[in-house]
């Protein structure tokens, strides 16, 4: 079967009402929402990774999974492609009005995300305040550079603000993170370039 791609850019997932339906849903539903928008709109090819489990017991006759287990630690949440660049991301919510504790992010995927950056790619981690509803783009960079420079077990605030990025909820895409690395990344927003 072929597939006709003038169909997939002819689409726009910002005229669908199942957007706005899922407001509110968290910081998952609006990244795989988001996800959803760059795909179907031919910007980037963005995935949420499955956690790596181990079939034990399964029963083929029924199609039923009777034991699992996660069978090796999973690194990021969400990797994928935009403009030739490698990116990698890990996404977590905080009920915490002040901080974001370090214990919310394996140290596993800390060293991952520090090295797929040492390697080319763009990484970083999306957190969501939720009391306050406020959610920060923070560069692995400046990760890195927390971690190596302040002895605390928790980011503060006021840290994501001086040195992240805020993302604005929108109706769609959600949580534009694309429109950050463009200013971070590639000196523009893709905003842009759909206007010409």
């Amino acid at each position: 079967m072929r597939l006709n791609y003038t169909n997939f850019s002819n689409m726009n997932l910002s005229k669908t009402k199942s957007n706005y339906a899922n407001r509110g849903l968290g910081l998952e539903n609006d990244i795989n929402l988001t996800n959803e928008y760059y795909r179907i709109n031919d910007i980037a090819y963005v995935y949420k990774k499955p956690t790596p489990i181990k079939l034990v017991n399964v029963d083929y006759k029924l199609g039923k999974i009777k034991e699992a287990y996660f069978d090796t630690p999973s690194t990021t949440d969400y990797n994928g492609i935009y403009k030739g660049k490698y990116i990698d991301f890990e996404a977590k919510e905080t009920k915490l009005k002040t901080s974001f504790s370090l214990s919310n992010i394996h140290e596993h995927q800390i060293k991952h995300l520090i090295n797929v950056k040492r390697h080319g790619a763009i990484s970083f981690i999306i957190v969501r305040f939720v009391a306050l509803n406020e959610t920060y783009f923070l560069s692995t960079e400046k990760l890195e550079y927390f971690i190596k420079n302040y002895p605390r077990k928790s980011i503060p605030l006021n840290f994501f603000k001086e040195y992240g990025k805020i993302i604005k909820v929108k109706y769609s895409p959600r949580i534009d993170y694309l429109e950050v690395i463009n200013k971070l990344y590639f000196g523009g927003n893709y905003h842009d370039e759909e206007k010409n």
